[in-house]
C-alpha cells in the first residue's frame, strides 16, 4: 500500500490519464472488513413463473440493458468523450489541486476518486465533505462537482463501476459497493466525521446517495437533483405493452433502483431539486411536469414522515403546487391556500420539542383539513426546489 502519484512527482501526461495504470492502490475496504457492505440494496422478492421468464431477464439485464440504463460505462462514448475528460480531469487537479485516488471495493472494482481539500481555506463550508454521485452518463471530470465546488465545500468525486478509470459494471449491489468504499475512505482516510458529509446527486446517482444515507444514517444532509422514486415506471415507459411481465421481472431482479425506498429509511435533511422539461425521469412527456418522477419521490417521503398531514386533502394542495411550472404560478398556489409559514413552523416545533421522535411524526392527527393542507405545502415547499 502507498500514496496516490501526485502531480509534482510525474509527468503531466501520466497525472492526467485517463487510465490509471500508474497508480497505487490507495485504499481498500477489504482492510476494513472483509464481507460485503453492512446493508445491501433494498431487494423485492417474488416467484419465478417459469425458466424462460428469468432466463430472458438474465439475458436482457447483461447485455443492452444495463448499457441502456448506463450508457457511460459504454466503451464507444467514452472514447467519445476521453479529450473532455482528460481536460476536466487536468483542471481538477491544476486549478482545484485535486487529489485523485483509486480505492478498491469489496468486489474488487477499482473506484477511480477525485478529492478536493478546502479545509484550510477560509470560509464557513470547507470543513463540510460533499460526495457527489454523478448521473448515467456522467463523469466526475465533467459532472456535478463543479457545483458544491463553487460553494467552497471540500469535494470527492467519483465514477461508477465501469466509467472511465472505475473497473467493473453497474449492477445495484456494484453500485453499493462502489459507495460504500468511498464512505469509508472519506471517514478513515481523508479523517471526516459521517456527520460532516452531506451527498449530492444528481438523477439516476440517487440511487447510491439514498443508498449512502440509509447506511449510513449519520450523514449530515442529501440533496437529489432531477432523481426518481423507482426505475421501474421508467422502464415501462420505453417498452411495449407486451413486454410488460418482463421489463417487471428484469428491472427487479437486475435493476432494481428504488431510491424512495432507500430514502425513507434516512431521518436527516433532504432537500429535492426538480427540473421542468425533463426527457429522461418523465413517463409521458417533458412538457408533462405532472409525470416527473421527482414529484413521487416527493410523495413518498413526506407520506412515510408526516402520514396524518397527507390525507387526501394534503396530497391534493401538494399536487396543485407541483403542477406549477414556474416560481410565480407556485406563489399563486401558495397565496390561494393562504398559507401561515409562522404557524406551521410554531406546530412542527413544538411537535419535535415535545416528543422529540424519528419519523413517522403522527403531527397532524388532531387538525381541521385546512391546517393540514397548509402544513402539507409548507413542508412541500421547504423540502422540494424548482430551479
Amino acid at each position: 500500500m502507498g500514496s496516490f502519484i501526485s502531480a509534482h512527482e510525474t509527468p503531466l501526461h501520466v497525472v492526467f490519464s485517463f487510465y490509471m495504470l500508474h497508480f497505487i492502490f490507495l485504499f481498500s475496504v477489504n482492510t476494513l472488513y472483509s464481507t460485503t457492505p453492512h446493508r445491501q440494496p433494498t431487494d423485492a422478492t417474488f416467484s419465478l413463473p417459469s425458466l424462460v421468464l428469468p432466463l430472458s431477464s438474465f439475458l436482457i439485464a447483461h447485455s443492452f440493458g444495463r448499457r441502456i440504463l448506463y450508457p457511460g460505462s459504454v466503451y464507444l462514448l467514452q472514447r467519445a468523450m476521453r479529450p473532455m475528460l482528460q481536460q476536466g480531469q487536468a483542471r481538477l487537479i491544476e486549478e482545484c489541486e485535486g487529489q485523485r485516488n483509486k480505492l478498491v471495493a469489496c468486489d474488487g472494482n477499482e473506484i477511480d476518486t477525485m478529492f478536493v481539500d478546502r479545509r484550510r481555506e477560509e470560509g464557513l463550508h470547507g470543513q463540510t465533505l460533499v460526495i457527489c454521485c454523478e448521473g448515467n452518463a456522467g463523469f466526475y471530470e465533467v459532472g456535478c462537482m463543479n457545483t458544491p465546488l463553487e460553494g467552497g465545500y471540500s469535494v470527492l468525486g467519483w465514477n461508477h463501476p465501469g466509467f472511465a478509470g472505475s473497473t467493473g459494471v453497474p449492477f445495484p449491489q456494484n453500485e453499493a459497493n462502489a459507495m460504500d468504499v468511498v464512505i469509508q475512505f472519506a471517514v478513515h482516510k481523508l479523517g471526516f466525521q459521517l456527520s460532516d458529509i452531506m451527498v449530492y446527486a444528481w438523477s439516476i446517482g440517487g440511487f447510491t446517495a439514498s443508498w449512502a444515507v440509509m447506511s449510513y444514517p449519520e450523514i449530515q444532509a442529501l440533496v437529489l437533483d432531477a432523481s426518481f422514486d423507482d426505475l421501474l415506471p421508467l422502464a415501462l415507459k420505453v417498452m411495449p405493452d407486451s413486454w410488460r411481465p418482463l421489463v417487471t421481472h428484469t428491472v427487479r431482479q437486475y435493476m432494481n433502483l428504488n431510491s424512495a425506498e432507500q430514502l425513507c429509511k434516512y431521518q436527516g435533511p433532504v432537500l429535492l431539486i426538480r427540473r421542468t422539461k425533463d426527457e429522461i425521469i418523465t413517463t409521458t412527456g417533458p412538457e408533462d411536469i405532472m409525470s416527473n418522477r421527482g414529484n413521487n419521490l416527493l410523495l413518498k417521503l413526506l407520506q412515510f414522515r408526516y402520514p396524518k398531514v397527507m390525507t387526501d386533502d394534503g396530497v391534493r394542495a401538494i399536487r396543485a403546487w407541483l403542477a406549477a411550472s414556474n416560481h410565480v404560478e407556485e406563489a399563486a398556489v401558495y397565496s390561494s391556500y393562504e398559507v401561515d409559514d409562522d404557524w406551521c413552523v410554531s406546530v412542527l416545533q413544538s411537535y419535535k420539542t415535545e416528543r422529540d421522535v424519528f419519523f413517522p411524526w403522527s403531527v397532524g392527527e388532531d387538525m381541521t383539513p385546512e391546517g393540514r393542507r397548509q402544513l402539507a405545502l409548507f413542508l412541500v415547499r421547504n423540502n422540494f426546489h424548482l430551479p
